[in-house]
């Protein structure tokens, strides 16, 4: 069995990302980007579909590990009855070569390990054409890839593994360098250690040393920044949603998504964590790559691009996988690309004027982009879409949806407001205003006194808690007051949210998931902005407390079996600590910002 999800911490070189389980085993790994195809791939499947393992002898250990201070080096502590040793895990940004260093430490008295290696390429299906390389370590080929383990330590072939067993006693090491490089180039230079190391530390501390104090929870404020920067994408500036592929939001279901992607709807909500802590060079990479994905016809808008702004994400299924813990089917690719969800035309137009108002440098695209999307806009917003859920059942009027039309004109007005282009001001203000009264009109429920999920629906939706946040309604309106409320009741599950009662809706699947923590943490904010500040504190430590022992959230959680569930570790979840962090310890937060 693999490990439970949260027993995995990630480390990453700013172009892909790899999973260590607790017991020093890589799980997960996709070289040369977050979504190319896996080489490890034991983390939804078995040890068959490729892993690596660095593990003391015998298998009885006790572990401790850690990230070292403000760093994703991560140092993995097992105590044997023999003695100590530390595993340190790191990936050194490229200078030319991709690597994963592996360095065994002996602290205290002798520790025998034992490591194996199991490559797969073409995730965990194919067999590479394994040679011992001149000086030690193994060349592995399989087309276009190679993979080349340097380490000092003997090694043979067991079946289709390569194995090797050493000890380390007390100041002594063993490393072990992993590097890819594509099979038709020469191989590139055997990167040192003695160098990687520093240089891997100092990069990391000095992004985490930029980050402002934030009340008592800068810690986890940094943890949460520096995953963030771990998950992106650093040729691009784009940030994926996750590092992994189809880990189920339901153990043994069928809710398994590829995150390995840019979502457009995370775009406000990152550019203003990142803004508010004074990371002004990420956010400008972020927002320059939104406008590069989204160039063209705003007709071929999609949700969600490639790390490099690519379009064709088509999905498809891995037979040859049996899926984490059996949750089947893996998929690679996402089709909710293809969907219509009107939300993200106003999650850009957000996400230009936070982007502006946060004092980034103008873009020439901005204004251009207004002009092709608001007049489609005006023509579309009144269609049903598939909604901010990517629901795969029959489109709707979803009030989410509806809101964000209103968000990108009111965003439109401020904007032609500031540049004194009055009469496109009041064009957008009386279509703005339109919206609003249909909303208002078509969303509220009379009978509940509240918001429901979509037009003449009487199912509650996580995202109406965004009304308050974006604006749309003011937070002491008793409207909003009451839905928030609303939510509360009909979504709370030991004191976290669901996203929406999937047993209630039909969105296409089976029903069961678990509790989705951004929404969790939007609640937080809500509670905030409501004035019950000490009720959204308490909820803040509650999902503080959901953070596995390296500080790292996935995308959601069971209550019930008090366990992670989804991809991990999931970028909107730590933007959301981030945003409720700021929001609990500064007098104007990023929701004050957004809803002014």
């Amino acid at each position: 069995m693999t490990a439970l999800i949260e027993d995995y911490a990630l480390i990453g070189d700013c172009e892909t990302a790899a999973l260590v389980s607790r017991n020093g085993s890589i799980d997960w790994l996709c070289f040369p980007r977050f979504d190319s195809p896996a080489c490890f791939a034991a983390l939804l499947g078995t040890e068959d579909n490729g892993f690596w393992s660095l593990s003391p002898s015998g298998g009885k250990y006790s572990v401790s590990r850690r990230y070292r201070q403000d760093t994703l080096i991560l140092e993995t502590e097992f105590q044997t009855e023999t003695g100590t040793a530390v595993l340190t895990d790191f990936m050194p940004l490229r200078d030319g070569t991709s690597d994963l260093m592996r360095i065994v430490e002996g602290k205290s008295g002798i520790v025998a390990f034992d490591m194996e290696l199991n490559l797969r390429f073409d995730y965990g299906r194919t067999v590479p054409w394994v040679t011992h390389g001149e000086d030690g370590g193994i060349i592995a080929i399989a087309g276009p890839d190679r993979l080349m383990l340097n380490c000092a330590v003997p090694l043979e072939g067991r079946g289709l593994s390569t194995v090797g067993a050493f000890e380390v006693a007390a100041g002594e090491s063993q490393v072990f360098t992993l590097t890819w490089s594509p099979s038709h180039l020469p191989p590139p230079a055997r990167r040192q250690v003695e160098y990687a190391l520093p240089d891997t530390e100092e990069f990391w501390q000095s992004f985490a040393a930029k980050c402002p104090k934030v009340g008592k929870w800068t810690e986890q404020v940094k943890r949460s920044l520096i995953t963030l920067k771990a998950l992106t994408y650093m040729p691009t500036g784009g940030i994926v949603a996750a590092a992994t592929t189809s880990l189920p939001e339901k153990i043994g279901g069928p809710r398994n998504w590829d995150y390995r992607y840019c979502w457009l709807r995370d775009a406000t909500l990152t550019l203003l964590a990142l803004m508010k802590l004074g990371y002004y060079d990420e956010a400008h990479a972020w927002r320059n790559w939104l406008l590069r994905a989204v160039a063209g016809s705003p007709a071929q808008m999609q949700i969600m691009y490639g790390v490099a702004g690519e379009r064709n994400l088509l999905e498809w299924q891995v037979p040859w996988l049996p899926g984490y813990e059996g949750s089947l089917p893996v998929r690679i690719g996402n089709a909710a690309a293809e969907q219509v969800q009107l939300d993200v035309y106003g999650e850009v137009a957000d996400a230009m004027l936070q982007a502006r108002k946060g004092g980034l440098p103008p873009h020439h695209r901005t204004r251009e982009l207004a002009t092709a999307i608001l007049p489609f806009l005006a023509k579309t917003w009144g269609q049903p879409d598939e909604g901010i859920w990517e629901v795969r059942g029959q489109r709707q009027h979803f009030t989410y949806s509806k809101v964000m039309a209103w968000v990108a004109f009111d965003r439109a007005v401020k904007i032609a407001e500031e540049d004194g282009e009055l009469e496109a001001a009041a064009r957008w203000r009386a279509l703005a205003d339109r919206i609003h009264a249909e909303v208002c009109r078509k969303a509220f429920d009379p009978e509940l006194g509240c918001f429901t999920q979509a037009y003449g629906s009487k199912a509650m939706d996580a995202s109406l808690l965004h009304l308050g946040m974006v604006g749309f309604i003011a937070p002491d309106d008793p409207r909003y007051v009451a839905t928030v409320e609303a939510v509360e009741r009909k979504l709370r599950r030991d004191g976290l949210l669901l996203r929406y009662e999937t047993q209630e809706v039909d969105d296409g699947l089976p029903s069961g998931e678990g509790a989705f923590l951004a929404c969790s943490f939007w609640l937080v904010d809500a509670l905030i902005m409501i004035g019950r500040r000490d009720d959204a504190q308490h909820l803040f430590e509650r999902l503080l407390a959901i953070c596995n022992d390296v500080g790292l959230l996935a995308e959601e959680y069971d209550p019930d079996a008090k366990r992670m569930l989804g991809n991990f570790p999931q970028a909107f979840s730590h933007v959301g600590l981030i945003n409720s962090a700021l929001n609990l310890a500064r007098a104007e937060g990023p929701a004050d910002q957004r809803s002014a």
